[in-house]
């Protein structure tokens, strides 16, 4: 943390030197002010506000979520909100430092991870654990996955809960955020339909990930069964041998047509499977963020979440 610290010495300098004791805001708009993480609590609160107030995710598309680190900039940005949704878990430690050291008097914060029923971190047959599982403490403290977005249904929880406190921070137009909110959540129950008839429709609802699987929760919402390279969280990118021989006999043996990789992988482990077993790579898009020029079209995480099930109906019906 001695680097974030040092960021909050920066950022306290800056705030000295800020002229004028009221918020500012993202942008030129007018309205209340919505900080988030990751892309995904970004989207849901997006739809909520709608053109009432501005959102700003603090994670730079295309970038890696487990290792970002917040800049001076984004501090002050969390300061200044009226609303910060941060997601909580393993990769997000540095909320806590940061709301320590900032005057969050005027600021409602939330997390995902606490509107929704949490998983703890597993690691399945042929997974290659990080050392520190392989190791095992007595006494250590239970880590829930965080990954909790990638159920549409946990993804409902979550743009309720938004709703729920930016109608009460600009009550004004409570009603508005109540449309909006209801609007998407049609969408989501849409998807959740979609990937229940997928499913109900497999043989053998399977998966193989080459890669991270940050998918817990969507796969604990509609039954089916995964095999991955590592767990979501992991820092490792390459693995032992044992684990790639593992995947590569999973797919062979279940006759398995397609290997998922997640977003922004350099997706050698998919490939290298694929390549030994005649597979299929696809993309399963698991939200932590997406590209540049997704971001910049106004993709969303239900545009997201609709190719993963044209990829899972791939993968789970052909």
């Amino acid at each position: 943390m001695k680097k974030l610290s040092l960021l909050l010495f920066v950022m306290l300098i800056g705030c000295v030197c800020m002229t004028g004791c009221g918020k500012k805001t993202q942008s030129d708009k007018e309205g209340i002010n919505v900080v988030t993480t990751k892309f995904a609590s970004y989207d849901f609160a997006r739809a909520v506000v709608g053109d009432k107030g501005n959102v700003t995710m603090l994670l730079p598309p295309a970038s890696e979520s487990h290792t970002y680190e917040p800049t001076p900039q984004d501090i002050i940005s969390i300061q200044n909100a009226d609303l910060f949704v941060y997601n909580g878990g393993e990769s997000e430690t540095w909320v806590d430092e940061v709301l320590k050291d900032i005057d969050t008097s005027k600021v409602k914060v939330i997390s995902c991870m606490d509107m929704v029923t949490l998983y703890e971190e597993e690691t399945v047959e042929g997974m290659q654990a990080e050392e520190e599982e392989e190791e095992g403490e007595d006494g250590e403290e239970v880590e829930y996955d965080e990954h909790v977005w990638t159920s549409p249904m946990n993804a409902k929880k979550i743009v309720e809960g938004i709703e729920k406190e930016v109608a009460e921070i600009d009550a004004a137009n409570k009603d508005t955020y109540l449309e909006n909110a209801a609007s998407y959540e049609q969408k989501l129950d849409k998807l959740d339909s979609e990937f229940k008839d997928v499913v109900s429709k497999a043989n053998n609802p399977t998966v193989v990930f080459g890669d991270r699987f940050p998918l817990r929760y969507f796969v604990e919402e509609y039954g089916i069964k995964y095999f991955a390279a590592f767990p979501g969280c992991a820092e490792d990118t390459e693995p032992n041998a044992s684990t790639v021989a593992f995947l590569i006999d999973k797919v062979k043996a279940e006759k398995i047509p397609v290997v998922f990789h997640i977003e922004l992988s350099n997706e050698k482990i998919t490939n290298t499977i694929c390549e030994s077993t005649g597979a299929k790579s696809m993309l399963f898009h698991a939200c932590h963020n997406i590209s540049k020029d997704d971001f910049e079209a106004g993709v969303t995480y239900v545009d997201l979440m609709e190719q993963n099930v044209k990829n899972l109906d791939a993968a789970l019906n052909e």
